[in-house]
């Protein structure tokens, strides 16, 4: 492995546009790349994050909450396609429910927000080079949602996928589009620099971004947050929340013992033999949400200082050049986290925030969940659980996966599981109308059709 593949690489870049702060960027991580950087963060160098003040101990008055408002843009992170499910197009784009889109309720979540508080907030997608034309498409049907001069979207780069064995950019004629990859969602602030909509934001009076996951519908535009930075003359804040079992893997904020800063410590950080530090729920109490809000000014001034490289750890992903095809090259996406941010803000905070603000769909697993009758998406987008139980720990087998054998297997709709606390599915099942799940329930056997109105509980 030598430099030669580094220029192999950004000469690609360079052909296919790709603007030069981008290039510069992507070089550095190529460079760690070729040294081996592992980008871990040991416990020892760390302590746990103290409690953070909650969001409900918020309150500033509804004249602030406005004024905040007025000068925040919610920008929503819309590059994901959704490949481990099979979804074809951008994942936003997936029915939720009721023949809603994702990108559907996220508009009216933005269009309420400007009704009840009378303010023009933008909403911006950062959509890759795949999912940009089906999302505006999707969005363009909500009239209103551009607000006049802004675009509703920006690009976020591309850089070529690196052969994993010599770090050269993969070459895979079959679809040559498979050669090239997002760079991750830690690009949005190099991509709102290169798109001039850093420059032209502030020049608006724009003081403050919310930023997060377009599958993640739990995520609003609440301003009593960005009233609080405003109020205290905080740059950055990250919501967090508090870790049950089904986040032991998630990502966390910890305070770095060298200086105090905040830091995000995800999976890919851990010292091989500490993941029993990063699970333990007792002394890592909360996890990383992935929805942070940050001001423009001190961004623009941290990208100054920099040169607009920002320097965040390198995150690396062991693919395939063809996703879907286990056989082809073997390659390596070379990713950054914008969460990893955090450590360049003097004054960073974290903000605990209810579990209602983190709803991801990942996995088909989750997709029923929301789907069922324990959520619903009222009028304005919001999504409200339809009961105060936890959500039972749902395993759907092989068959469920990928959503074309999901939507065969749920015919009718997902079943009722209000009264259910796990859903385990082993066998080859399909759901008939109105089943109800009850419990802990478990299913092994042949293939076979639960009839409708069955009531399942325990093993079947």
């Amino acid at each position: 492995m030598s430099s030669d593949a580094l220029r192999a690489a950004t000469a690609r870049m360079r052909e296919a546009g790709v603007d030069e702060l981008a290039i510069r960027v992507f070089a550095r991580y190529h460079e760690q790349l070729q040294d081996q950087v592992t980008g871990t963060i040991p416990e020892d160098s760390v302590e746990p994050l103290p409690d953070p003040p909650s969001l409900e101990s918020l309150t500033p008055s509804p004249e602030a909450v406005r004024a905040a408002l007025a000068g925040t843009v919610v920008v929503k992170l819309n590059g994901g396609l959704g490949t481990s499910m099979g979804v074809q197009g951008p994942k936003s784009a997936l029915e939720v429910r009721e023949g809603r889109t994702f990108l559907d309720v996220i508009a009216d979540q933005v269009l309420t927000l400007r009704r009840v508080h009378d303010v023009a907030v933008p909403l911006l997608l950062m959509d890759s080079f795949r999912t940009r034309d089906a999302s505006l498409e999707i969005l363009r049907a909500h009239p209103g949602i551009e607000v006049d001069g802004l675009p509703l979207d920006f690009l976020q780069s591309k850089e070529p996928k690196l052969r994993a064995d010599d770090l050269f950019p993969v070459e895979h004629p079959a679809d040559p589009e498979l050669e090239w990859c997002p760079p991750g969602h830690g690009d949005v602030f190099v991509a709102l620099r290169t798109t001039g909509l850093l420059d032209e934001l502030r020049r608006r009076g724009f003081r403050h971004l919310f930023l997060s996951n377009a599958d993640n519908l739990g995520a609003t535009c609440d301003g009593a947050i960005p009233a609080w930075m405003a109020a205290e003359g905080i740059p950055y804040v990250a919501e967090v929340s508090a870790r049950t079992p089904n986040d032991r893997k998630g990502g966390q904020l910890v305070v770095r013992r060298s200086d105090g800063r905040l830091v995000l410590r995800d999976s890919a950080a851990v010292v091989p033999g500490e993941e029993e530090y990063f699970q333990d729920l007792e002394r890592h109490r909360w996890f990383h949400t992935n929805n942070l809000w940050v001001d423009l000014e001190v961004l623009a001034g941290r990208l100054d200082e920099r040169d607009g490289v920002l320097g965040l750890p390198v995150i690396v992903n062991r693919k395939t050049v063809d996703p879907t095809d286990a056989s082809s090259t073997p390659v390596l996406q070379v990713e950054s986290a914008m969460g990893a941010a955090v450590e360049l803000f003097d004054g960073a905070r974290a903000i605990a925030v209810p579990r209602s603000r983190f709803r991801p769909v990942k996995t088909t697993n989750e997709l029923l969940l929301i789907r069922s009758d324990l959520y619903r998406v009222a009028d304005d987008g919001t999504v409200e659980a339809a009961t105060d139980r936890p959500d039972p720990f749902v395993d759907l087998g092989p068959e469920y996966r990928l959503l074309d054998g999901f939507e065969e297997r749920f015919p009718h709709g997902a079943p009722s599981l209000r009264g259910c606390t796990s859903l385990r599915v082993e066998a080859d099942v399909t759901f008939g109308a109105d089943v109800v799940c009850v419990g802990d329930v478990h299913l092994t056997g042949e293939r076979r059709t639960v009839p409708d109105g069955t009531r399942l509980e325990g093993d079947a």
